[in-house]
């Protein structure tokens, strides 16, 4: 058996090797539970919504150590280009729980997302900082629950820093590249968020701002305070929306 079968192997729901009829038991429940997270036929579950988690820190051209829970960037945008070429995914819903990371990896997942053609949902669970402000409102349509925070800060560096003033140019850039994706997908005003960015009575060991989910929506990140349910109804909403004006569209 090559390497890629073996693979293949382990993905599969686990079983219990007694059960003849191949029915889920309360055995294979626990396997499921234990190595995926997964309940019953979960695996078998059919939909027209593709599901994505950004989670832990964006992980970009620099490998984390290996204690870190990562979302790795070269493994998500094939993801996302995959749902834009597959007929039979009508919406995307993703899902964040991050603390940030790599900036150029975060902008690049957050410009496929705003530039897919299909309707799309974000949810902020937990939290969605730094960098994963920009994930957060890439969707057409955003929620956060009530407990998440968002983080706004400045652009930081660590490692070897020269101190000339095109390194500080250059954050400067950086900066403003994440700004001008904010204030684009988002109703924020990029005065606002500068403000709030380099504010330094916020935070006890930093600079910047805690936002706890309304404050969020008041701001102009977010669009909504809201968990799954409505997350799901809005991205369904929307499908239902984009093949009636398709269908109208086809008539003409």
């Amino acid at each position: 058996m090559d390497k890629n079968s073996e693979k293949e192997k382990k993905m599969e729901p686990l079983r219990d090797p007694e059960n003849i009829e191949g029915k889920d038991t309360e055995q294979d429940a626990k396997l499921n539970i234990d190595n995926f997270g997964v309940i019953g036929n979960a695996f078998n579950f059919q939909s027209d919504i593709q599901y994505l988690t950004i989670i832990g820190n964006i992980e970009g051209h620099m490998v984390l150590p290996p204690n870190n829970k990562t979302t790795k960037y070269e493994n998500i945008i094939p993801q996302l280009v995959a749902i834009e070429e597959n007929p039979n995914i009508k919406g995307l819903i993703t899902i964040l729980n991050t603390v940030g990371g790599d900036v150029e990896a975060g902008l690049a997942l957050a410009e496929l997302v705003a530039t897919l053609s299909k309707p799309t949902v974000s949810l902020v669970l937990g939290g969605g900082h730094s960098i994963g402000i920009p994930l957060a409102t890439a969707s057409n349509y955003s929620f956060i629950a009530e407990s998440a925070t968002m983080t706004l800060h400045p652009i930081r560096m660590t490692g070897l820093v020269i101190g000339a003033d095109p390194t500080y140019d250059y954050f400067r850039k950086m900066q403003d590249r994440v700004l001008d994706f904010i204030t684009r997908t988002s109703r924020s005003d990029r005065n606002r968020l500068v403000t709030l960015m380099n504010s330094t009575d916020n935070m006890a060991a930093d600079i910047g701002t805690i936002l706890i989910g309304q404050e969020a929506v008041d701001l102009g990140l977010i669009d909504e305070v809201g968990g799954l349910d409505k997350a799901l109804a809005k991205l369904k909403s929307m499908i239902d929306e984009k093949a009636q004006v398709s269908k109208q569209m086809f008539k003409m």
